[in-house]
């Protein structure tokens, strides 16, 4: 399966069912009075984790999301279903963006979970407004529209530890040494293209780790292929820099200094993890491993290919994963509540006036606007709002055009100033 770690989608929730309008029937009871039931939510879409998906190809390939609108009320009071909501399985690690770039959800872990796109509330059917002085209500609320938003996701791998190293430095065949992990080993550079995670097991310990694409020099800023990738190492605890003794073109002493850079220009609290530092392909190029010890005396020479130094380097990790997890709090799944505060507001638009604010906004879209017992409600709504006291004071006269929601309607305020309707 492809690795893919971002996408983009646009999710749909389900638009509330409408209220009925009805009437009790039954024999010798000529006043039986309004009957109809209410409709159902909307269902919504839901993003959870789940471990068993390792990439965004299934959203990045489906993008589009929809959950199920609610059903319609109907006479007997009886109630529309409620829509089914649409859930959908990401990767733990996937963070969730909206379309201005704030972050609204960390789903880092197995069930962590988000609402994206409530469902539309139902709505009311014609029993649900009577009163002592309206007996027979005619009229009933139309079920709320679903929601609509765009959305990015972007992947960040829970990692133990991170292999950072230029191309060809050899992260590859170490992590096919250690783990069960296969991936793509050659020996020209860029071989890797795409992040590959292999488990560890030594005595009761296990623990992750992913080989992240080389790094080149410049790489926070766009070059080479490991900037894409390099938010994946953020979750690491611990990580791994190489010193390749068999590179011709660079001095594998300094190796170190400028991975370290990379990763302090991309996250300087990535930077300052735990870390060790290994000279690979020791087989090869032993004569050159002196002067990495000379600039970094705890370096561990290893050999993927021999086997030398992999035992050592696996006990070292294990413990630096061990402590690392006992000082650094595992992920946690994040969720950003936004409380709502969306005061009703009158704004000038292409020679009308634009009535903004969710209150309104549902009241118009709720209102079955062929009903004149219901259009005649929506008006007394407004009015107790403060919509109409808002248009006058901004200047708006007898028959300019006020716009709420998607529906456009003349100005009459009602005599004596006192208030009017939209």
């Amino acid at each position: 399966m492809a690795f893919v770690d971002e996408a983009k989608i646009k999710v749909t929730s389900g638009a509330g069912g409408n209220g009925a309008v009805a009437w009790h029937r039954e024999p010798y009871k000529p006043k039986g009075g309004p009957d109809g039931g209410d409709g159902g939510d909307g269902g919504s879409v839901i993003l959870r984790a789940d471990r068993s998906i390792g990439t965004l190809l299934e959203v990045r390939d489906h993008p589009h999301i929809k959950a199920e609108r609610g059903g319609h009320g109907a006479g007997k009071r009886r109630h529309g279903a409620k829509g089914k909501d649409r859930v959908v399985l990401v990767p733990e690690g996937t963070i969730v963006y909206d379309e201005n770039g704030r972050v609204l959800a960390d789903l880092a872990r197995e069930g962590d979970q988000v609402v994206v796109a409530p469902g539309g509330r139902g709505g009311k059917g014609n029993a649900r407004f009577a009163t002592p002085t309206r007996r027979a209500p005619a009229f009933a609320q139309k079920g709320e529209p679903g929601v609509e938003r765009s959305l990015r996701l972007e992947l960040r791998l829970l990692a133990d530890v991170g292999l950072v190293g230029f191309p060809n430095a050899g992260k590859s065949t170490l992590v096919s040494r250690i783990s069960a992990a296969r991936p793509k080993i050659a020996d020209y550079p860029f071989t890797t293209l795409v992040p590959n995670l292999g488990v560890v097991r030594t005595g009761d310990v296990s623990f992750v780790v992913a080989d992240i694409p080389g790094l080149i020099e410049g790489s926070h800023e766009g070059k080479g292929l490991g900037h894409r990738f390099l938010r994946h190492v953020s979750r690491a605890a611990v990580l791994v820099y190489f010193a390749d003794l068999t590179a011709e073109d660079r001095d594998p002493a300094s190796d170190v200094d400028v991975l370290r850079r990379e990763l302090t220009e991309f996250d300087q609290d990535l930077a300052a993890r735990p870390s060790l530092i290994v000279a690979s392909k020791v087989d090869a190029g032993r004569d050159r491993f002196p002067q990495v010890l000379e600039a970094w005396p705890d370096a561990l020479p290893i050999s993927a290919v021999t086997g030398e130094g992999i035992d050592e380097l696996v006990g070292r990790l294990a413990v630096s994963v061990t402590k690392a997890r006992a000082e650094r709090p595992a992920p946690v799944g994040y969720v950003r509540h936004v409380v709502a505060d969306d005061p009703i507001r009158v704004e000038r638009e292409d020679g009308a006036w634009r009535v903004r604010g969710r209150r309104a906004e549902r009241a118009v879209d709720t209102t079955d606007l062929d009903n004149d017992e219901a259009v005649a409600r929506l008006q007394e709504r407004l009015i107790k709002m403060g919509v109409e006291r808002m248009l006058e004071e901004a200047g708006a006269r007898e028959g300019d055009e006020v716009r709420i929601g998607k529906e456009a309607f003349d100005f009459e305020p009602e005599s004596g100033g006192r208030g009017g309707e939209a």
